[in-house]
């Protein structure tokens, strides 16, 4: 959501602002290697794709980060599904306010308890009692 100087730590413009986050930038990375654990990419030949296994994404992230390693994912995990959830209890709130602009929205909302379910699992694998 947000795009960097090429070559300076600065914030050159903020792209839909109110999901915009200054912060830790695994949050942003693990944000996108859950794709890899939802099931629209269950069963895709990736090779065949051309597009990285969740391995090699970490990898390339890696390298061009600096990083020897990805650290344990199970805390990003569920700060990502719990954010999401987050998310969804505020279209929740549109909707009960008339000022809900999708269609599916109400589908969406239906989510919100198996994200924040899904993400204490992943805060209880990360250590969390």
């Amino acid at each position: 959501n947000m795009v960097f100087h090429a070559t300076q730590p600065k914030v050159q413009a903020a792209l839909d602002w109110e999901l915009s986050t200054l912060g830790d930038p695994m949050a942003d990375f693990t944000y996108l290697l859950m794709q890899w654990t939802m099931p629209g990419l269950a069963g895709l030949d990736f090779a065949e794709l051309n597009i990285p296994t969740m391995d090699e994404a970490a990898e390339i992230y890696c390298k061009a980060t600096g990083r020897t390693t990805v650290p344990d994912l199970n805390w990003y995990y569920s700060y990502n599904l719990f954010r999401l959830a987050g998310i969804l209890q505020g279209i929740a709130g549109r909707i009960r306010d008339g000022t809900a602009s999708s269609a599916k929205a109400m589908e969406s909302v239906k989510r919100t308890v198996p994200l924040a379910k899904a993400s204490w699992e992943y805060a209880q694998k990360a250590g969390a009692k």
